[in-house]
């Protein structure tokens, strides 16, 4: 049996079957000492793959007068495992991120919630055109009416109309809901 020191001659010359020799020879401790600092047995298989295939492309690198080849397989695992760590906790971070923005599910939708929405979609569907869409600028896009006459090339008297009429139009038809359904004068705004 090959020594280290003739073992990692052989692995700088490139032989195939050094490698497999010194994972025959080192590669339980390798693996030990990764599931030791990750505490994942699956996580230390994987770090401990990783060594090896570092150790050979990075064969050149080894140094026999440094140190022994064990030594310089637990000191390419130990980087290895460090950072496994530092990629989980990065990916936590940005797990934790995403999840605080997102925002939190609402909680089940009241029936008189969903009927004021189709109700209020259904009489912005029976305006004409041109006045929807300023309702829906105003209220959907949050324009001023300056800026829904900029959009849409309409003067702003015109716009002013539009909004005054179709929000007349639908306070009447909320009216006429609100008595088959219960009072609603408040939701009309919160609706829109």
């Amino acid at each position: 049996m090959d020594s280290d020191d003739e073992l990692a001659e052989r692995l700088r010359d490139g032989d195939e079957k050094a490698l497999r020799l010194a994972y025959d020879r080192h590669g339980a401790a390798v693996l030990y000492l990764a599931q030791r600092l990750l505490g994942s047995r699956a996580d230390a298989e994987d770090v401990t793959q990783l060594t090896f295939v570092a150790a050979w492309t990075g064969r050149d690198g080894y140094d026999p007068q440094r140190g022994t080849m064990l030594g310089w397989l637990l000191g390419i695992a130990k980087r290895k495992a460090v950072d496994r760590l530092r990629s989980a906790a990065r990916d936590a971070r940005v797990a934790a991120t995403v999840r605080a923005q997102v925002p939190a599910p609402d909680e089940t939708e009241r029936p008189d919630r969903i009927i004021d929405r189709l109700v209020v979609a259904d009489e912005l569907s029976r305006l004409p055109a041109e006045q929807r869409r300023t309702l829906e600028l105003a209220f959907f896009d949050d324009l001023t009416h300056p800026q829904i006459a900029a959009v849409t090339g309409l003067p702003l008297g015109t716009v002013k109309s539009h909004i005054r009429r179709g929000m007349a139009g639908l306070r009447r038809r909320w009216e006429v809901d609100g008595a088959a359904f219960g009072s609603r004068s408040t939701g009309a705004s919160r609706a829109l």
